[in-house]
Order: structure tokens, then C-alpha cells, then sequence
């Protein structure tokens, strides 16, 4: 479920983000301390550009964790179960459609560049542990099974506190 941005919303995810965000949807997934952690965004940006990401992870505890993850060679190990495990491939499709079908229920323009792809590699490589978390906390549990392992393997990035604030 898709939740409006609110101006504190927008403050947040631009001070996660170092930047103004664009093409704002929605607010995907909140940190259980209730600050932005996924924003859903328009398949073009304000200036036309195509912007496949539907699901984009903003939370900057969660950004590094899976960028550790990434370094450690994990999307290497995921992709070689990928190519041997025809289930999992299955099941990396169907969030693949599910991921096309998120984006379309999105108000917003039509964008043949994009038509078919989705992100993080979908439907047959591990390209970006970001999009595959941002997409499972997004859709929740049982949906991105690559998404869901990110996840798991993050932890509980949120139980420290957030931007600055105080312990």
C-alpha cells in the first residue's frame, strides 16, 4: 500500500538521500521509528526521464548494509543459485510480474522504454540488492524471495536511531 508524502516525508527522504527526491508516488515501506525507508516513484521522473525503479530504498542504514552485502559478493552467490535452482527462478519471475504490476497500478505516465523491465536485475540476474530490498519491504514477505533474503541478511537495520537522532 502506497501512503501519501507528507512536507516532514519529503524533508526526511531528501536528508536521507543528500538530494531532493523526484518523482515522489508514494511512501512504500516505513521504519518501524515511522521515517520513510522505501519511496515508490513514477515511471518518469518530472523531466521525461524513464526511471524503471519503481521501489527505491531511501533509508541510509539499510543503502550501506546492502551495499556492504554487495562488496561481500552476495549477488554473485544469489545469481549462481539462480541459474541452478529452477524454483527459485520461478518464484524471482513472479516478483518480477509483481513488480510490473506495481508499477502500472501507479498513477502516473506510461513509459514504453521501460515496458517489461523492472529492477534489480528481474526477472534473470541479481544486478542490485538495493531494488530487490526496497521491492520486498515494499510488497512484504513472500513476494521477492532474492528481496526477502536481503532482507534477512540486513537485520534489524532500523534498531539503532535514525538521522541524527539521539540514542
Amino acid at each position: 500500500m502506497i501512503a501519501p508524502v507528507s512536507g516532514t516525508d519529503e524533508a526526511t527522504i531528501a536528508a536521507q538521500l543528500g538530494r531532493m527526491p523526484r518523482g515522489l508516488a508514494g511512501i512504500a515501506w516505513r521504519c518501524p521509528c515511522g521515517k520513510p525507508g522505501v519511496v515508490a516513484t513514477l515511471p518518469a521522473l518530472p523531466d521525461g526521464t524513464p526511471f524503471p525503479t519503481t521501489y527505491y530504498l531511501t533509508c541510509p542504514r539499510a543503502a550501506a548494509a546492502c551495499s556492504t552485502l554487495e562488496a561481500e559478493g552476495v549477488m554473485r552467490e544469489m545469481g549462481d543459485r539462480l541459474a541452478a535452482d529452477p524454483h527459485l527462478a520461478d518464484a524471482y519471475r513472479a516478483a518480477h510480474e509483481a513488480y510490473l504490476a506495481d508499477r502500472a497500478a501507479l498513477s502516473g505516465p506510461e513509459v514504453p522504454e521501460i515496458d517489461g523491465v523492472s529492477a534489480g536485475g528481474m526477472p534473470d540476474r541479481v544486478k542490485c540488492l538495493h531494488a530487490l530490498a526496497a521491492h520486498a519491504l515494499a510488497a512484504g514477505p513472500g513476494v521477492n524471495p532474492l528481496g526477502d533474503e536481503t532482507v534477512a541478511r540486513l537485520g534489524e537495520f532500523w534498531a539503532r536511531p535514525c538521522l541524527g537522532e539521539t540514542p
